[in-house]
Order: structure tokens, then C-alpha cells, then sequence
């Protein structure tokens, strides 16, 4: 809800809810390379939309599934902690945190996972630890997306783009993926001061100048 208050306060927003995790009853899960699945998704719901002129902003596995998308109205991308570029690095700390949760996912143990995705000293968000919790309980989740085909970003080079990740982003180290950003994109990234890979309310004020950067 933070951001559905901060973005549609400067421009028209809509929210696109993609296809989530499987239940833990349903064998069924997105093919593997799932983010050109997924953008075909928000191709289809552009064009269900009518919306011309747009500018997507993604997060994560949301910002592979836009440098993915090739529909026409999508007039510029604001990538923020973007996959899709390089395979997330999971350190030894982060591995560990990441089965406990997944094996016994207490509010506790998934809190301790979370505070790896924030930035030292940052406490989780509550409404993350507890939709986390949800998450390993009932879905199996799809773990980290590919890196995508460099083409892809290449051709996602085209139109205006913006890319943000921040300092403290343990699976995407900014020494790891600028080098990559700027080689495949021609692009500088903007290392976002104070900010882990998980964003939080706190953050609210750099993604928005993100956005502005391509949105005006």
C-alpha cells in the first residue's frame, strides 16, 4: 500500500498481478524460462488495457519480466534490483537462512532470512514476514529466474531505461551486475545509498526519483 500511495501521487498507476507461486497441491509450475512466460502475460494485459505510452517499473523477478516484455506500448523501463541480468549470487549465510525458512517457516526464522534482504540495521517489514511465512507454508516456490539471453536487454536498449539496485544487495552485488548493465545496456546503474535487495517504506523516495528519471 506504501506504494500504490507514493506513484499514482505523480502518475497514472496501475498495478499488474502476475500469476503467482504454485500451492503445494498443484504439480504445476511456470516454465522454466519463466520470465519470457510471465512477460508475454503483461504484453497480453497492455494490450487488454489499451494502454499506450507506458512506463513499467520492476522489481526483481518484475524487472526481468519487463526487460522481457516486447509489447509496443511499453514506452520506457525503470528497473529496480533487476534479475534477468546475471545469476543471483546466494552466499553461504543466505543459503542457510533461506532452507531453515523454507523448512520451518516461523515467523522467527523467516524474519532472520529477511533481514539479509535489507540493508544492515534495517528491520524487515512485518507485512513481508508474515506474506513470507504465507509463501513457504502453502506455495512451492519458483526460487531465482535465469539470467536472460543478452539480446534481450540489448534489445530492451532501444527505448528509454533506467536501472537502480542497492548498495547493499547481496544477490545482485553492485561490482557484479554494473559491468553487465553497461556492457548488454550501454547503461550506468544508479546505486541506490542505504537500500538492500528488498526495498521498504523507507525507500520509497529513491524509487520514485527512479521512476522520474524516465517518467518526468
Amino acid at each position: 500500500m506504501p506504494w500504490l500511495r507514493a506513484l499514482p501521487a505523480r502518475w497514472g498507476t496501475t498495478v499488474v498481478d502476475l500469476p503467482g507461486q504454485p500451492g503445494l497441491s498443484d504439480p504445476r509450475r511456470p516454465r522454466r524460462a519463466k520470465p519470457g512466460w510471465y512477460a508475454r502475460v503483461l504484453d497480453e494485459t497492455l494490450a487488454a488495457m489499451g494502454a499506450d505510452g507506458v512506463v513499467v517499473l520492476g522489481n526483481s523477478l518484475g524487472a526481468a519480466v519487463a526487460l522481457a516484455a516486447r509489447s509496443p506500448r511499453i514506452a520506457a523501463r525503470a528497473l529496480l534490483s533487476p534479475a534477468g541480468f546475471i545469476r543471483l549470487s546466494v552466499d553461504p549465510q543466505l543459503a542457510v537462512a533461506s532452507a531453515v525458512w523454507l523448512l520451518r517457516p516461523t515467523p522467527g526464522h523467516t524474519r532472520g532470512m529477511l533481514r539479509l534482504f535489507v540493508a544492515p540495521g534495517v528491520p524487515p517489514p512485518e507485512t513481508e514476514v508474515a506474506w513470507m511465512v504465507l509463501l513457504a507454508r502453502w506455495c512451492r516456490t519458483t526460487l531465482a529466474p535465469p539470467p536472460l539471453p543478452p539480446e534481450i536487454p540489448a534489445r530492451s536498449a532501444e527505448r528509454p531505461c533506467v536501472v537502480g539496485v542497492g548498495e547493499h544487495d547481496r544477490f545482485l552485488p553492485p561490482r557484479r551486475l554494473v559491468p553487465v548493465v553497461r556492457r548488454t545496456m550501454d547503461l550506468d546503474v544508479r546505486v541506490l545509498p542505504g537500500v538492500g535487495h528488498l526495498t521498504t517504506p523507507a525507500d520509497l523516495d529513491e524509487v520514485v526519483s527512479l521512476v522520474a528519471v524516465v517518467a518526468g
